[in-house]
This record gives C-alpha cells, sequence and structure tokens, in this order.
C-alpha cells in the first residue's frame, strides 16, 4: 500500500463539473456526452469505461430521472441533474435515484428553486469531502498496518491490501446504507406516512 498516494491522485477525485464549465447555451445529446467524457475522462476505471453514453441518458429521461428536454436539446439544469445521477450511481439504484432526484425535478419544473444555488453547495459538500476523505485513508493504513503486525509475523503487502480493500468496502456499505434509508424517508414523506 505504499502506492496508495498515487492511487489516490490517479483517481480524479476533485474532478467534478463546475457551474462556469456547464455552457449558457443548450447542448444535444452527443454534446452532452462530450462534456462528460472531457470532464469526467480522468475517473474512469478503465480506458473502455464510458462515463455516458446515449442509452444511459436515455434511460435516465425514460425512468424520468430529470424532467423532459425541449427539442432534443438539453439545458442548464439537465446537465446539472446528469452531474449528481452520475455521481449517485455509484451508490444507489436507479429506482432511488428516481426518488431522490423527483422532488428537484418538480422544483425546478414549478420554478420554486434555484437549482445553481443548491449545485454550488453539493460542490462545496463534495470538496469537503474529499479532503476529509483523504485524511481518512492515511488513518486507514495506519490502522490495517498496526492490525497486520498484531496478527502476522512477517509483514505483508498482499495481506495488507486485501484487509484495506475489505475495510474500505465496509465504510463504503455502512455510508450506502445510511443513504438507502434516507431515500426510503423521502418515500414514506410522500405517501403521507411520515413516522415518528
Amino acid at each position: 500500500m505504499e502506492n496508495m498516494k498515487q492511487i489516490i491522485d490517479s483517481l480524479g477525485l476533485e474532478t467534478s463539473l463546475s457551474l462556469d464549465e456547464i455552457p449558457k447555451i443548450d447542448l444535444y445529446m452527443d454534446q452532452v456526452i462530450q462534456l462528460f467524457e472531457n470532464k469526467f475522462n480522468a475517473s474512469k476505471r478503465n480506458e473502455e469505461e464510458k462515463v455516458l453514453t446515449k442509452t444511459m441518458i436515455n434511460n435516465y429521461a425514460k425512468g424520468k430521472l430529470m424532467f423532459p428536454i425541449q427539442n432534443k436539446k438539453y439545458s442548464k439544469e439537465h446537465l446539472i441533474l446528469i452531474s449528481l445521477i452520475y455521481q449517485l450511481k455509484g451508490a444507489l439504484s436507479i429506482n432511488d435515484i428516481k426518488v431522490t432526484l423527483s422532488g428537484l425535478n418538480k422544483k425546478i419544473i414549478n420554478e420554486e428553486m434555484e437549482l445553481d444555488a443548491f449545485y454550488s453547495s453539493y460542490l462545496h459538500l463534495a470538496s469537503k469531502n474529499t479532503a476529509d476523505f483523504k485524511v481518512d485513508i492515511e488513518e486507514r493504513i495506519k490502522e490495517v498496518k498496526e492490525e497486520i503486525a498484531l496478527t502476522e509475523k512477517e509483514s505483508s503487502e498482499y495481506l495488507e491490501q486485501v484487509l484495506m480493500i475489505s475495510s474500505l468496502v465496509h465504510m463504503s456499505n455502512l455510508y450506502r446504507r445510511v443513504a438507502e434509508k434516507l431515500v426510503d424517508e423521502i418515500v414514506v414523506e410522500k405517501e403521507g406516512k411520515r413516522q415518528k
């Protein structure tokens, strides 16, 4: 795990689509795909992976993850929603994303919110999360090395990696499960069955 800094640096964790990078004009699907591919290329696991495809966008539209497009063009609001979907799909099901974003979509359609301000808040929190994550990773590396030292006579890079992977996946699952419970609360609130 000596190369953890290189791994973290290679992930492009700071990469996000800023409001300044979103064109003021509406874009066609191919332009949207190109924008996302260029922006998030560094965050792909390998060269074969696609950041965004026509099929993905069509599925988001058909699944009502975003409000309907007009004249085959995607607005700034659509691009913000696609950016949020891109982040959410790493941990939530398409149905959970639909539930999560349904209220946002309604507010956008009814012009009841300033989506730019909401997205700026998201980007600010994402930046803080990334900084916190980097500190946390360093602490986890220390803890893994300490655990291996307690149980193994010889240091083993492989065992450290397996323990680190297991620990990271466990943390990821904890966060995902809390997020899913919050999605479930949105469903309960929508159905008017708010439980106390």
